[in-house]
């Protein structure tokens, strides 16, 4: 009886501190704001006070119970909050507001650690550090999009760069025409594929891409030797190409091509242009003067070159005839006077751009200036064209009839 008596007694014991342990459980309340941040602690707090932002677990948890350092729990086993004063409470609620009336007394923050990361926000995939909560930083997308406006020209960029006026020092120059620069520009850009050539060889029949290499490189040679303006040398070349493109030249005149074009291009870009006879010189006598130049007939030369001062010295043909018309009835006056035949031919209506019958009307005009010239008190042009070294044309009987075609 005695037996079963202590037996019963014992039993009882343990319900009532299976009671008072789950009474324990229903009387603590949980902590309204876990975090897991330490902030910094005052040099004058006690020794004893943990300084830490390391994650609790809870083993780490039994150990600092069991060192009696002051740790307070919460109704979850997995949060406990370290207090400034050093009181352990585990039961009741008034440690907890003993704690929180310290806490707004003294206006110090309190050190919360969570021991899972069951408690750390869910929007985060890894522990924050310290003084992270207050830094804003900005997103790599939003970097991304950002970059992509400027690049875009959706944003203006500051202009730190200031575009320099190359003319500037050329303003007082006149014949610098600064004024005129930029339009001269723009018109080159304009027309500037009406010379440009396109793929040419395979047009060619007797020579090739590398034959035009070879006579180029000699080119630089002579220009160089020859000292003349850059612009020539390039303005040689794309005569070369233009030339090539619409002819089919031979590999023995090939050079003679490049010399032509390259007295071409002198008559634009220099002052003193190298005559033919250097240029045959430069290429060692390949080629002879006619072959250089067409030969022109020197008579006829003078002859239009006497028509046609005779029209500028009066007034009535310059206010009445534009210089174009002048120049090509000189022309047709002058191959009548010479007695070319026919007076006028399909090529030369092709380059003036004038028929017979649109020149007569001034032609007859030069003729008849040509006719007074002998009562005339002008004599200038008369003597002028009455030497050797003009063909002495003036004496030429001047043409009685312009004839009809």
């Amino acid at each position: 009886m005695s037996s079963k008596a202590v037996i019963t007694q014992r039993h009882k014991e343990m319900e009532g501190k299976q009671k008072n342990v789950q009474a324990e459980g229903r009387n603590r309340r949980a902590l309204g704001d876990i975090g897991n941040l330490v902030k910094a602690v005052d040099a004058g707090k006690p020794k004893n006070q943990i300084k830490t932002n390391r994650p609790m677990t809870r083993r780490l948890c039994a150990q600092l119970v069991a060192k009696g350092l002051p740790v307070l729990g919460g109704k979850d086993a997995k949060e406990i909050q370290v207090i400034d004063d050093g009181v352990v409470g585990r039961k009741g609620a008034a440690v907890l507001e003993a704690a929180a009336v310290q806490k707004k007394d003294c206006q110090k923050p309190t050190v919360i650690l969570s021991c899972d990361d069951e408690d750390r926000p869910k929007n985060s995939g890894k522990q924050s550090r310290p003084g992270s909560l207050n830094k804003k930083e900005r997103a790599f997308t939003s970097i991304l999009s950002a970059r992509s406006k400027v690049a875009c020209g959706l944003i203006n960029k500051p202009q730190n760069e200031i575009i320099e006026n190359i003319d500037a020092s050329d303003v007082d120059d006149e014949l610098a025409a600064v004024e005129y620069v930029d339009d001269i520009y723009k018109y080159y850009k304009l027309t500037e594929g009406d010379g440009q050539v396109h793929d040419y060889m395979p047009l060619q029949t007797d020579i090739n891409s590398v034959m035009r290499s070879i006579l180029i490189d000699w080119l630089v040679e002579v220009h160089r030797k020859f000292e003349l303006m850059p612009e020539s040398l390039y303005l040689t070349i794309n005569i070369v190409d233009r030339y090539l493109s619409m002819k089919i030249v031979p590999r023995r005149e090939l050079q003679l091509v490049g010399v032509s074009s390259m007295l071409i291009a002198c008559k634009y870009e220099e002052i003193w242009a190298p005559e033919v006879n250097d240029f045959i010189a430069i290429s060692d006598n390949a080629y002879t003067r006619e072959q250089s130049s067409v030969p022109s007939d020197l008579e006829m030369e003078n002859m239009v070159f006497f028509l046609a001062e005779l029209g500028l010295t009066h007034y009535t043909t310059v206010v009445t005839y534009c210089p174009s018309v002048i120049a090509a009835s000189a022309v047709y006056a002058a191959r009548c006077t010479l007695k070319k035949s026919p007076s006028w031919t399909d090529t030369l209506k092709h380059y003036t751009g004038y028929s017979e019958d649109q020149l007569r009307d001034c032609a007859k005009l030069l003729v008849s200036y040509h006719a007074a010239l002998s009562e005339s008190k002008l004599k200038a042009v008369y003597r002028k064209f009455s030497r050797p070294e003009t063909g002495v044309v003036a004496l030429v009987p001047p043409v009685k009839v312009i004839e009809l075609p």
